[in-house]
């Protein structure tokens, strides 16, 4: 039920089939299927309307279009549900860049970078959580209040950088405690990585950002014209060194 919920398969009303229903199609009690609801309902998925039954709440999922040769700001597919997004700045400051960050941004590892990482809401419900990495050369404006609103990348544009390009890698991943605690889920609940690389038009990196989405609450739309292979276009096989990360 709740890989329905993610993808929209309730349709613009959100109501859901009886709980006599679903116990049919699941095969399970009246109890499990209360059960279940109520869990839903506890993650902010689902809600309860007295005679009406239930129903999927508002902005519970967003859908991402994502066009080839565009890119749109997961903010916006939020805007366009009409539900209220706040972002919170959870921790800020400088220090050395992990390698794989400093690698990504082509600059010597252990290199002092800005760090920002910050919790994004739908209401009260997490939505994901995002840390973004920008080298000196580019920081300087982005104060923590800044890094909260408008946010690092929108601060960057107003300060006049241009980005030209935007390589996107989604996988799929587990919550670590730290990202479980501020998404208020168990460790290890399935999460939706969404890394981010910002190029200038000189083709020099701007900034890095890795969305940590809940994987019930956010998923990717891409339309492709004609299937050019065996395996869906951009899926690439994951190297030992990328799964020991």
């Amino acid at each position: 039920m709740r890989e329905r919920v993610a993808l929209g398969d309730y349709g613009p009303s959100g109501a859901l089939d009886s709980e006599a229903e679903l116990g049919r199609r699941y095969e399970v009690s009246r109890v499990t299927v209360r059960r279940a609801l109520e869990q839903l309902c506890a993650e902010g998925l689902l809600v309860s309307r007295k005679g009406a039954g239930w129903y999927v709440v508002s902005g519970a999922s967003f859908g991402q279009s994502l066009a080839l040769g565009s890119f749109q700001h997961a903010g916006s597919a939020v805007a366009e549900a009409g539900v209220p997004l706040a972002r919170t700045v959870v921790e800020y400051g400088y220090g050395a860049a992990p390698d794989s960050v400093a690698h990504l941004l082509a600059i010597p590892g252990g290199t002092e970078t800005l760090r920002v990482q910050a919790l994004r809401r739908t209401g009260s419900t997490p939505l994901d959580v995002v840390t973004e990495w920008v080298p000196l050369a580019q920081a300087a404006p982005v104060s923590r209040v800044d890094a909260e609103d408008p946010g690092t990348w929108e601060t960057l544009r107003r300060q006049g950088h241009q980005i030209a390009v935007v390589r996107q890698s989604i996988a799929a991943t587990a919550a670590s405690q730290r990202v479980a605690d501020l998404l208020e889920v168990p460790v290890a609940t399935p999460v939706l990585l969404v890394r981010r690389l910002a190029v200038g038009p000189d083709d020099k990196p701007i900034a890095l950002s890795e969305h940590r989405y809940l994987g019930h609450r956010f998923r990717l739309e891409v339309e492709f014209r004609g299937w050019p292979a065996a395996e869906p276009p951009g899926v690439a096989p994951i190297t030992s060194a990328e799964q020991e990360g």
